[in-house]
């Protein structure tokens, strides 16, 4: 089905389980943390944390990874995406 029809942190999740599937995720949408700041109501799925939990132990450029998901995720940054925080395991 299409992408367009998922909510954000689904898109989020179908786009980074292709790439990361050596990979546990959790997809977190942390957007009430933030109601009232500069007049955000904490619906919108604006703040995401992402969790990546490595499945093999193998060795990790944390860099290239932070890298890769920001380009998967520029769309998003594009429509509405303010806050991304990622956390490599």
């Amino acid at each position: 089905y299409s992408l367009k029809n998922m909510n954000r942190k689904q898109r989020i999740d179908k786009l980074l389980s292709k790439k990361f599937n050596n990979f546990l995720l959790e997809i977190i949408d942390n957007s009430n943390l933030h109601i009232g700041h500069n007049n955000f109501d904490g619906k919108k799925e604006t703040h995401i944390k992402v969790i990546l939990t490595n499945k093999n132990n193998d060795s990790l450029n944390r860099l290239n990874i932070h890298r890769m998901i920001n380009n998967l995720l520029e769309d998003e940054f594009k429509n509405g995406l303010h806050s991304l925080e990622i956390k490599i395991n």
